[in-house]
């Protein structure tokens, strides 16, 4: 009999395994971030060489932006609102939207997303920077969140509420996540929106959130450039990802019965749509089946297969071609007539329905 064994098969994902995942690598993010508060006069040096080399390629442009939101309260209380809450909403709100209306590209973008993410954490361990705001005031910053504190939930530490601002790390500004998650949006948004408002939203919203981070003097510009950059690692990094992913499903799969019943059928993407920019169709593994045939069946191996054709089976020929002679019948056994004379006892077909005499 043949034996079809299954490999591992891509899945759509399920809502509470996302969600558990999305909130277990969140919560190792932030406590991360606290974890690798740097030394503030290190912070604080760093912060000053990037001020340095931006003044040397007149890149600055934070100076500038700040001025406008201190000076203009109905620009920089928006930006305010605009730093403390679109983090954490846009970013969410995209992830849904992917995995309600675009399942086939959500896996891709979320790995991206948690990849970059994890980069990110790296940059602030390795590199703790003093955001402009936080620089002595003769370097000619203003804390826009402290000025208009007033206004919002925040208190003047950073965007948390107040009371909590020791739960943030503030030194945690290279590189800026808030531009890469925002670039992050903008791309899900322009490749898969299927309306010129979405694709609007996808470009205008990266740009409106390297404005409000350079203008509240969170970020310097060349943080905004390092959140750019981590988003397109990645990118990078997603594919390998992905299939290494697969790699450990499969052996999961292999040695645990439950692991295997986790899995749902996939959604491709069609060709060129793939969520990672630069990404082309990202393969689905499909299921492979192999057939292991019984020495005596001539029937060929077959593998690679995900469906595997069967011939019809025949009902068992119980009297194995075997006939009786002239003149025996048994009881109820219908009778064979020539089809040309009509004579029984002959080896024509079989046309007379009445059963024959008992001897």
């Amino acid at each position: 009999m043949p034996q079809i064994v299954h490999a591992r098969t891509a899945h759509r994902p399920r809502w509470w395994a996302e969600l558990l995942l999305l909130v277990v690598v969140y919560g190792a993010y932030s406590a991360g971030r606290l974890l690798a508060r740097g030394d503030v006069s290190t912070a604080v040096d760093h912060g000053l060489a990037i001020l340095r080399i931006e003044k040397a390629f007149f890149l600055n442009a934070e100076h500038p932006l700040n001025r406008l939101f201190t000076s203009t309260p109905a620009i920089g209380i928006p930006a305010d609102f605009a730093y403390a809450s679109l983090h954490y909403l846009v970013t969410p709100a995209v992830l849904i939207w992917l995995f309600r209306r675009r399942p086939a590209r959500y896996r891709a973008a979320r790995t991206w997303l948690m990849l970059s993410t994890l980069l990110g954490l790296i940059g602030f361990t390795l590199l703790p920077t003093c955001p402009p705001r936080l620089l002595d005031a003769s370097y000619g910053f203003v804390d826009t969140m402290a000025q208009y504190s007033s206004y919002g939930w925040w208190g003047a530490e950073a965007s948390a509420p107040r009371g909590l601002g020791g739960m943030t790390n503030q030194y945690a500004a290279m590189p800026s996540l808030h531009v890469g998650w925002a670039l992050w949006c903008g791309v899900l948004l322009w490749r898969h929106g299927r309306t010129p408002l979405m694709r609007v939203l996808g470009i205008v919203y990266p740009l409106l959130t390297v404005i409000v981070v350079m203008g509240t003097a969170n970020h310097y510009f060349l943080d905004a450039v390092a959140g750019g950059l981590v988003m397109g690692a990645g990118a990078l990094l997603t594919a390998p990802a992905l299939r290494a992913a697969d790699r450990a499903w499969t052996r999961a799969a292999d040695r645990y019965a439950f692991v295997g019943g986790l899995a749902r059928l996939p959604l491709v993407a069609g060709p060129g749509q793939g969520s990672v920019p630069g990404q082309r169709r990202q393969s689905v593994e499909v299921v492979k089946s192999t057939v292991v045939t019984s020495p005596a069946s001539n029937s060929p191996n077959l593998s690679g297969k995900s469906a595997v054709a069967r011939s019809p089976v025949k009902p068992p020929n119980v009297s194995d071609g075997c006939e009786t002679s002239a003149g025996e019948r048994f009881p109820g056994q219908r009778t064979r007539t020539n089809s040309s004379t009509g004579t029984p006892g002959s080896g024509g077909a079989a046309t007379d329905d009445a059963p024959a005499k008992t001897r």
